[in-house]
């Protein structure tokens, strides 16, 4: 079998193991072990507020109040979320990062944001997408909901007689 020795790092507990699994698992162990949490709150982390007034609007981590609150702002011109503290249960946070100082003025945020192209690096992620496909949804009348229904019948009749086709 394949020593684990090389893929972990040197202090860690799984290097005394026996070689005695396979190269698969091995690969699976080293994904595990090295697979780091990334989004953590700091200053200049892009939140999806969840919950309030302002949900589903983005939201800039400015300052850190404490163990439960932060400060946030939009910018107020770009995202339309004014100066507040929000307890850490109202937002998501997302992979994205803005270069700013902590509790930077709104002009300076809003430089950021430009600079960092942050607005469109968010409406390119799956996450975002995904909630627009809902809001989509959401807003269909029932009408529309019968018309994609036509839709997905149609279009999986084709697919059926093209797999037939294939098959034949």
């Amino acid at each position: 079998m394949i020593s684990i020795k090389h893929l972990l790092p040197q202090n860690c507990f799984l290097t005394n193991l026996p070689p005695l699994l396979s190269k698969q698992q091995l690969l699976y162990i080293q994904f595990l072990y090295t697979m780091g949490f990334s989004r953590y709150v700091e200053v200049g982390r892009v939140v999806l507020i969840n919950y309030g007034p302002d949900a589903g609007k983005l939201a800039t981590v400015i300052d850190i109040v404490d163990q439960n609150k932060c400060l946030v702002e939009g910018p107020e011109e770009i995202t339309g979320v004014q100066r507040q503290v929000i307890s850490y249960r109202r937002i998501a946070l997302t992979d994205l990062t803005v270069n700013i100082q902590r509790s930077a003025r709104a002009k300076s945020l809003k430089a950021a944001w430009k600079e960092g192209d942050t607005l469109a690096k968010w409406e390119g992620s799956q996450w975002a997408k995904k909630l627009a496909s809902k809001k989509t949804r959401a807003g269909l009348s029932d009408f529309d909901r019968f018309k994609v229904m036509v839709a997905k019948k149609q279009k999986s009749r084709i697919i059926a007689q093209k797999m037939k086709e294939l098959k034949a």
